[in-house]
C-alpha cells in the first residue's frame, strides 16, 4: 500500500509516469538489485539490496563459478524475484558480467536464472565498458577522458568525449584477479599490471595531461578509495560521487594505500571488510593507470553500468536534459513545489541577483527549487534539513562548490546568514556571497505575495542607476507591508544599493 501511494504521488507530480524500473546486476563480487523511480534522467533509488556472493573467486584457478558461490547468489536472486513480483514491478532488466561471461559453467548458471523467472543478458566485455561509460556521461554530460570501471572480474576502459565513446576494452584486472599479479614487491606488481594495460593499447603518458582529460573511476572499490581520501582530508561532504583529485593528489593517495595493510583499513568507517581487503591492490592498479594514462585529474563516479542501462533507453530529448535540474525538479515536485513557480521566481529575481562570476543560471534555478521545497518542512527543522539536502543528497551534475552555493542560497532564503563551516570550506567567500544574494532575492519574491502567481505578475524587481527598485501595480500597492520593507532593505544592503518602491498603473513586461 505504501509503495503504491508513493508511485501514485510521483505519477501525479509528473503528470503521468511509467512506474519503477528494476535492474539486477550479477557481478563477480556482488549480486545487486536496484529499483529506480522518478525521472530516469536523474533517477531516485527506491530500493538497493546486495548479496556478496563472490561468484568470480575461483575463475582464475578453475575457470568455473564456485558451487557455494552460485548457491549464495541464487538464494539472493530468488528473494529479488519474489520482491519484484510482490511490488508489482514489471520492468526488470537482469545483466551478468565478467564472472558469468568467462566461466565454463556460466551457461548452466544462466539456465538456473531462467528457471526462477529471470531473463538475463550476459554482457560482452565491450558492451559492459560502453554501458559504464554511458553511466558516466549521464552523470557528467561534459565528461572528457577515460572511464575505468573496476569490478571483481575485469577492468573496463573506454574513452569518452562530447557525449560519445571510443576504444572500449575489457582487461582481466578485476579485484579478484589482482592478487595473481602480486608475486613480488609492489614495483613488480606494477610492472605486471602495466604489461596488460600496454598490450591492450592504452598508452597516453607521453601526451599532455590537459589533452588526456580526466580518469573517471567507477566501481565499489574505487568508491571506498574515495571515502578514505575524503576522511583523510576532512572533506565536509559525505557522497563520493563527483569527488575529484588532481593528478598529484591521486598519486599520493594511491601510494599511501598501496603500502597500507588491509587489516588497518577494516576499522575505517564506511569501508567494508571486503573493500578493505581489495584496496591496497587496487591502489597499485591506480598507480599503474596514472603512470600509463597521465590524466589531468581523477573523478570518482557512483554512476556506472546500471545507470548506463537507464541512460541507453532514454530518448534523445530526455538525454539532453540537465541532470541536476531534472533531479531537483522531481525532488521538489514530490514536496509540493511546482518547478514552474520556481522558474517564475527565478526570472523575477534575475535583474537584482543573477548568476555572475561563480554560479550559473542552472545552479540558481536549482537553488530556487530546493529553497522553496525547504519551506514545506516544519519550521523548527527547516534550515538544517534543507542545507543537508544541498550538501549530502546525491545530486548529479554538481561539484562541491555548487553544493555550497545551493546551501548558502537556501540559508539566506530563511534569513540565516551565519553559515556552517562545512559550507564555507567548499567555496570562496565571493561565491558564497553571490549565492546569499540569490537567497535574499528569493526571500523577497516569496514573501511579497505568499508565492501567488498574481503577485509576480503585478510586480517587478529591477536595478536602475544604482538603485534597487520594486515596481508595484496600483492594484497591488498594499503588498508592500512591513515584512516586504525589511526584505528590500536587507537585499539592497547586501547589494550595496539604495532602494525605492514605484507604484505604477500597471506592470509592463
Amino acid at each position: 500500500m505504501i509503495w503504491r501511494r508513493r508511485r501514485e504521488s510521483r505519477e501525479a507530480g509528473l503528470g503521468g509516469n511509467k512506474g519503477e524500473r528494476a535492474i539486477i546486476d550479477i557481478g563477480s563480487n556482488t549480486v545487486r538489485l536496484v529499483v529506480y523511480g522518478g525521472t530516469m534522467r536523474a533517477p531516485a533509488v527506491l530500493l538497493n539490496e546486495k548479496v556478496t556472493a563472490k561468484l568470480g573467486r575461483e575463475i582464475a584457478a578453475t575457470g568455473r563459478l564456485a558451487e557455494e558461490a552460485m548457491a549464495v547468489a541464487l538464494r539472493g536472486l530468488r528473494r529479488f524475484a519474489l520482491l519484484l513480483e510482490d511490488l508489482g514491478i514489471k520492468d526488470v532488466e537482469t545483466v551478468a558480467t565478467a564472472a558469468v561471461r568467462d566461466a565454463a559453467n556460466g551457461p548452466q548458471f544462466v539456465a538456473d536464472l531462467r528457471s526462477i523467472g529471470l531473463s538475463p543478458q550476459v554482457l560482452s566485455g565491450e558492451r559492459e565498458a560502453l554501458l559504464s561509460a554511458h553511466g558516466v556521461i549521464g552523470a557528467f554530460p561534459d565528461a572528457r577522458g577515460i572511464v575505468a570501471d573496476l569490478g571483481g572480474g575485469s577492468l573496463e576502459l573506454v574513452r569518452v568525449a562530447h557525449g560519445t565513446t571510443d576504444s572500449a576494452s575489457t582487461l582481466p584486472l578485476g579485484t579478484l584477479r589482482l592478487p595473481d599479479h602480486r608475486k613480488g614487491n609492489r614495483a613488480q606488481m606494477r610492472k605486471s599490471l602495466d604489461r596488460v594495460i600496454r598490450r591492450a593499447g592504452w598508452d597516453l603518458a607521453a601526451q599532455d595531461p590537459a589533452q588526456n582529460g580526466a580518469l573517471y573511476l567507477v566501481g565499489g572499490t574505487w568508491r571506498a578509495m574515495a571515502v578514505y581520501a575524503m576522511a583523510a582530508r576532512g572533506y565536509p561532504l559525505s557522497d563520493p560521487h563527483g569527488f575529484a583529485l588532481d593528478s598529484a593528489a591521486a598519486q599520493d593517495l594511491a601510494a599511501a594505500l598501496s603500502t597500507t595493510e588491509s587489516n588497518t583499513l577494516k576499522g575505517r568507517e564506511r569501508i567494508s571488510a571486503m573493500r578493505a581487503e581489495k584496496l591496497p591492490d587496487a591502489a597499485v592498479l591506480l598507480q599503474t593507470l596514472l603512470a600509463r594514462l597521465a590524466p589531468e585529474k581523477v573523478v570518482f563516479s557512483s554512476w556506472g553500468l546500471r545507470e548506463g542501462l537507464l541512460y541507453d533507453r532514454l530518448p534523445d530529448h530526455t538525454r539532453a536534459q540537465d541532470p541536476l535540474l531534472a533531479g531537483v525538479a522531481m525532488f521538489a515536485t514530490e514536496r509540493r513545489t511546482e518547478p514552474a513557480l520556481a522558474t517564475r521566481m527565478a526570472a523575477w529575481t534575475l535583474d537584482a541577483a543573477p548568476a555572475r562570476e561563480h554560479g550559473s543560471e542552472r545552479l540558481r534555478l536549482a537553488a530556487t527549487m530546493l529553497a522553496l521545497a525547504g519551506m514545506q518542512i516544519e519550521p523548527n527543522i527547516r534550515l538544517p534539513q534543507a542545507i543537508n539536502w544541498a550538501l549530502h543528497k546525491r545530486w548529479v551534475g554538481i561539484d562541491g562548490k555548487g553544493r555550497a552555493m545551493l546551501a548558502a542560497a537556501i540559508a539566506a532564503n530563511g534569513n540565516q546568514l551565519n553559515l556552517p563551516q562545512s559550507v564555507r570550506a567548499l567555496a570562496s567567500d565571493e561565491a558564497i556571497e553571490e549565492a546569499v544574494r540569490w537567497g535574499l532575492a528569493l526571500r523577497l519574491a516569496r514573501r511579497l505575495g505568499a508565492q501567488s502567481r498574481r503577485s509576480l505578475e503585478a510586480s517587478r524587481l529591477v536595478v536602475e542607476q544604482g538603485t534597487l527598485v520594486l515596481q508595484l501595480a496600483q492594484s497591488h500597492e498594499a503588498l508592500f507591508g512591513q515584512p516586504t520593507e525589511k526584505d528590500m532593505k536587507l537585499l539592497a544592503g547586501r547589494l550595496g544599493l539604495g532602494w525605492r518602491v514605484d507604484v505604477v498603473p500597471e506592470i509592463v513586461l
